[in-house]
């Protein structure tokens, strides 16, 4: 039953302050969208209240919290709001932040059943959602980490031992110093983080093949390399550009016949998967070994909720497994043995939350919606004379005005605006604008309040 507790009074003061908090984090809620997204310069300036010596005794908890929220709060970026569009950041979806609460006050660790059997539970229940809303092969396992980055080193590393163990090597015993070789495959607009995770479980940055891409930056898989196997090939569902997607049929038949496997990063595109009307896009997308993607962008879940997939768990657990004494045996899935952290919040629980509020229609209509805005803002765009210099098929927008020295004005001018937000990128050489649509509150009315301010920002620098 729920507890009321709204006329009670508290029976210590930190109860208190947690009621008073409360009230806060609603009240921000509820006005985010109103505020301007950019924190203004006073807001900026007084952040210097933060800078005070650590005291002997403690502030408190009512102080510190209310410190936290009269200062903290207007200097926050309202990147949780309808109209941010930067870095294909989500918003928070509110189911997704009512279990973050209750996550925080349960304070739960969901490394082991034994820790959480809530954790556990709902574990078992949101793997087999993601798994059948995405369309990914039934037995798929499915462990939580912090991001994308991690989700991909996560199975970038369960595929080198995978590969290596067919070639007779442990790599989990003996290291990698003097295992046998294999090639790495990568697409020419590979993101940055994908490089980062090659590097992190040793495969390195450099030590690949790039294969050039195409306009909109899909790998060209008709110039795959003509090599022996075993490969591991790295394709993308999502480029951060242009939102454009790999090749995923033709790039799985040239990895299956070399006995490799084949990971996708998917940060944000792998939701596309949601979405019936994007099947062209992602043909051939349920063929990997391995995915990647966040929970915190598309889902809208808080951050940091990193999703990895794994089309056979084993190779998840033949990695990330960590024997001790200590540690009861369970024929449950136990999350520590399958991911790099032992310790862990239970992430599950949001986006159980969520897929539970919304339903398979609500996950699709997420995606097509955000694409339907990000049209929408190309389309007025264009019409008034900007480039538009991508395909529009997803959440992503590709936008030069002039050339990149007057988009990097403009950029300038809609951030010190600060009614919408949006960022800068590299595209043939020079500057170019991102407009990346995320927000699950995000509608064709913001894309016109987007456009307007856009266009309005323009003028004002003029060409």
């Amino acid at each position: 039953m729920p507890h009321e507790f709204e006329d009670e009074p508290p029976t210590r003061p930190d109860h208190e302050a947690l009621r008073q908090v409360a009230a806060d984090a609603l009240a921000y809620v509820w006005s985010v969208s109103d505020r301007p997204v950019a924190p203004s310069a006073v807001a900026l300036a007084e952040l210097a209240a933060f800078d005070e010596p650590l005291s002997e005794s403690g502030a408190g908890v009512a102080g510190t919290l209310r410190l936290l929220a009269d200062v903290g709060g207007p200097a926050t970026m309202a990147s949780t709001g309808s109209r941010y569009f930067g870095f294909v950041t989500g918003a928070t979806h509110p189911a997704a932040l009512g279990s973050s609460w209750l996550t925080g006050a349960w304070d739960q660790n969901a490394a082991l059943p034994v820790m959480s059997p809530v954790a556990a539970k709902l574990h078992g229940v949101v793997s087999e959602w993601l798994v059948d809303v995405l369309g990914l092969p039934t037995a798929t396992g499915v462990a939580f980490v912090s991001g994308a980055t991690v989700a991909n080193a996560s199975c970038l590393a369960a595929a080198r031992d995978a590969l290596l163990t067919k070639q007779g090597w442990d790599v989990q015993a003996d290291g990698l110093f003097g295992a046998p070789p294999f090639t790495v495959v990568v697409g020419a607009h590979a993101h940055s983080t994908l490089s980062k995770s090659l590097g992190l479980v040793g495969l390195g940055r450099s030590r690949v093949h790039v294969v050039p891409a195409d306009d909109q930056g899909r790998m060209r898989a008709d110039l795959l390399p003509d090599i022996e196997g075993p490969v591991l090939a790295c394709a993308q569902a999502g480029d951060v550009n242009t939102g454009a997607f790999d090749p995923f049929d033709a790039i799985a038949d040239w990895v299956a016949a070399r006995d490799g496997w084949l990971h996708v990063d998917g940060a944000f595109g792998l939701w596309a998967l949601a979405d019936p009307s994007r099947a062209p896009l992602v043909a051939g997308l349920d063929r990997a070994d391995s995915w990647a993607t966040d929970g915190h962008k598309w889902l809208n879940a808080t951050y940091d909720c990193g999703i990895a997939f794994a089309r056979r768990p084993s190779d998840l657990r033949r990695t990330f497994a960590a024997a001790a004494g200590y540690l009861p045996p369970d024929d449950r899935f136990e999350a520590m043995h399958h991911t790099p952290q032992s310790s862990q919040r239970a992430r599950q629980i949001e986006v159980w939350a969520v897929l539970r509020a919304v339903g398979r229609e609500g996950v699709a209509d997420l995606v097509s919606r955000a694409c339907d805005v990000a049209v929408a803002i190309a389309d007025r765009l264009r019409s008034a004379g900007f480039a538009i210099l991508n395909d529009v098929a997803l959440n992503q927008v590709l936008v030069r005005y002039v050339d990149g020295a007057t988009t990097e004005r403009l950029l300038a001018e809609i951030q010190a605006d600060g009614r919408i937000w949006c960022g800068p990128t590299v595209w043939s050489g020079e500057t170019a604008m991102r407009i990346s649509v995320s927000s699950w509150q995000t509608d064709l009315d913001d894309a016109q309040y987007a456009a307007d301010v856009i266009l309005d920002c323009a003028a004002r620098i003029g060409r």
